[in-house]
């Protein structure tokens, strides 16, 4: 499956930002998603994540609260909600898929997904 990553920008701090991940080429049930972000000098990071049929969610302790991540299986979408952004959430944002078996099932290691959408950056100024 091919992702398309896009909604990144600058905002202040205390702002919103919503991310989407489009896939294109077949359909997004069947994979579990995640979204990582890399900020500069640091590695990749985990930040959250969403199982295929949506029912279960798993987020980073830094971004826990804040944001939330959601998916339209008939839209082929999974969006990342990020309120109260901080200086600290600053970094260039990739979501990732991967197929499953597992309906409920959450990966949270680069490592576990095979596709990788390109990156959008956010940038939150203080």
């Amino acid at each position: 499956v091919q992702l398309q990553a896009s909604g990144g920008g600058l905002v202040q701090a205390g702002g919103s930002l919503r991310l989407s991940c489009a896939a294109s080429g077949r359909t997004f049930n069947g994979y579990a998603v995640g979204w990582f972000r890399q900020a500069p000098g640091k590695e990749r990071e985990f930040v959250a994540a969403v199982s295929w049929d949506g029912g279960n969610t798993h987020y980073t302790d830094s971004v826990k609260g804040r944001f939330t991540i959601s998916r339209d299986n008939a839209w082929n979408t999974v969006y990342l909600q990020m309120n109260s952004l901080k200086p600290e959430d600053t970094a260039v944002y990739y979501c990732a898929a991967r197929t499953t078996y597992y309906s409920g099932a959450l990966y949270y290691t680069d490592s576990d997904y095979a596709s990788w959408g390109q990156g959008t950056q956010v940038t939150v100024s203080s």
